[in-house]
């Protein structure tokens, strides 16, 4: 149990989650660089490698795209087993026992990757990888919306977001920087990087045994003291276990994971996905919301941008090594603006930040479509339209960090009862493995056949976004976890039906609240 308490408790567990965040960031960004690695190259047989001269060194040249898409695209196989599986372990063991065996798979994917030594071995080594990554991906989001305020919960994960794009951000300038090693033909430009997200996966696993468990998954547990003691840490800057927040944090808990105990045959992925048994907790419209929204944060163009931007920025004239200080830059960028998702996510909404995410994006897109297109028709304005498109890429990236990136995330840790929360979050994954293996797989093929008119086609999905979010996906900023069973107990699955009631319920629970402590203090009176 961690020492710390009120604030301080909440920082250390913010850190300590943001070091698996980082990981699962540094993990995706890794392996932008190793597939461009000569001697990656060779070893798994993706295409040949020639010397360009000492400004360049050897350059990768891959004839086997398809192969080399695989090997990126396999390791989402891997999340979509780890999410699931991370689900039934976090319901059943908890978070913590649950985040450490994540940890163990990681440790064993990550040490199979960097000293493969075929593509077979590095196939089944991105398997192992990404079934850890799947398991954390369920469970770390999950543990820190059960620990942080309802007022404070989507920054919360935010931040942590910012150092999912630090990984990130450290990966590409920690390859760019081994590109430089000899010629660049150097083993240690694809396995040092690999074996280097050992080194944050270790400091997490050993942190985890000084955190706290999740109150509300103690709760479900039977473990009410532990879980009021671990409330009285997080909220009270003093340990104060009778603190007025503290109980009536505790009490909204007791009562909800009573009610959601009557529905307990839902508890099945099956069941849940149907809705077989939820009543009126409508689990199978969550899951639903949770895995389309985790698969339209890929189709609004975040991985079409990642594919294109070095393209854009070498047509626009700049040369190979310009091209990727300015890709860097952009990641940079990228993690700055998440910081603009810490302010605002709690303050304006997890709807608003859709919507204006959404426009940006979508404008962004298709304006750095139509220069990428008049960049090839009028090469002899290379530096004007070219930096017109970088522009828009970095424009796009900025507005996607601070709005779309986080908010699906923090989206399905909040929508679910405490008993399939963690299997409710893991569904949030799938959605996200299958938007990134779909497009993984999908992106060369859009860009090869329609090039630049790729963009507008993400362009036009943003747009498609916006009546959506609006119709079908609730506000859940600044409202308890324990108020969104409330939230999704109408019939109706649109918004302003899902309001009208929740408003009616919230009022019929106050006066319940009202009645009962009136009556409490009633009794205390006659007793004196």
């Amino acid at each position: 149990m961690a020492p710390a308490t009120g604030r301080r408790l909440y920082r250390t567990i913010n850190f300590v989650a943001g070091l698996a965040i980082f990981f699962f960031g540094y993990d995706q960004g890794m392996m932008g660089g190793v597939n461009t690695s000569p001697d990656y190259v060779e070893v798994m047989k993706l295409g040949y490698s020639t010397y360009e001269g000492p400004s360049q060194g050897y350059v990768a040249t891959i004839t086997h795209p398809t192969r080399q898409g695989g090997i990126v695209s396999i390791y989402y196989l891997g999340t979509l087993v780890g999410c699931l599986m991370g689900g039934v372990l976090g319901d059943r063991l908890g978070r913590i026992k649950s985040m450490f065996i994540g940890g163990l798979w990681v440790l064993l994917g990550a040490t199979l990757q960097c000293s493969a030594q075929n593509i077979s071995w590095m196939l089944c080594a991105r398997i192992i990888n990404g079934i850890g990554t799947g398991i954390l991906n369920a469970i770390v989001p999950v543990w820190s919306a059960e620990v942080a305020t309802h007022t404070s919960r989507g920054a919360f994960i935010a931040m942590e977001f910012t150092l999912n794009i630090f990984g990130v951000v450290v990966a590409y300038w920690l390859e760019f920087g081994l590109g430089f090693v000899g010629d660049g033909r150097s083993q240690v430009r694809w396995r040092f990087p690999i074996a280097f997200q050992i080194i944050p996966v270790l400091a997490f696993m050993a942190c985890l045994r000084l955190m706290p468990e999740s109150p509300r998954w103690l709760v479900k547990a039977g473990r009410l003291d532990e879980a009021k003691q671990v409330l009285g840490m997080l909220r009270s800057e003093d340990g104060n276990l009778e603190d007025k927040k503290v109980v009536s944090e505790y009490t909204d808990i007791v009562e909800v994971v009573d009610l959601e105990h009557a529905h307990a045959s839902r508890n099945t992925y099956w069941a849940m996905f149907w809705g077989i048994g939820s009543g009126d907790l409508h689990v199978a419209r969550r899951v639903q919301l949770s895995i389309w929204l985790q698969i339209f944060q890929e189709w609004v163009g975040i991985a079409a941008i990642t594919v294109y931007a070095p393209t854009i920025f070498a047509e626009a004239g700049y040369d190979a090594r310009k091209s990727q200080w300015l890709s860097g830059l952009n990641d940079v960028t990228y993690m700055l603006a998440t910081l603009m998702a810490v302010v605002t996510i709690d303050r304006w909404g997890r709807r608003v930040g859709l919507w204006w995410g959404a426009v940006g994006q979508g404008i962004s897109l298709i304006l750095a479509g139509a220069f990428a297109r008049l960049l090839k028709d009028n090469p002899a304005k290379a530096s004007q339209y070219g930096g017109a498109a970088a522009f828009f890429v970095f424009l796009y990236t900025a507005i996607f960090g601070a709005t779309w990136l986080t908010i699906p995330w923090v989206y399905p840790t909040e929508t679910f009862p405490l008993e399939v929360r963690a299997k409710g979050n893991a569904w949030g994954v799938v959605g996200w493995s299958i938007g990134n293996g779909w497009l993984t797989l999908l992106n060369p093929v859009m860009f090869s056949s329609i090039g630049e008119n790729t963009l507008h086609i993400f362009g036009a999905v943003n747009f498609l976004t916006i009546p959506i979010v609006y119709a079908f996906y609730p506000e859940t900023a600044n409202r308890t976890l324990e108020e969104m069973d409330l939230l999704f107990a109408s019939d109706s699955p649109f918004v302003w039906e899902e309001e009208k009631h929740f408003k009616k319920l919230k009022e019929a629970q106050v006066a319940k609240h009202e009645q009962e402590r009136s009556m409490h203090e009633s009794h205390a009176v006659s007793k004196a």
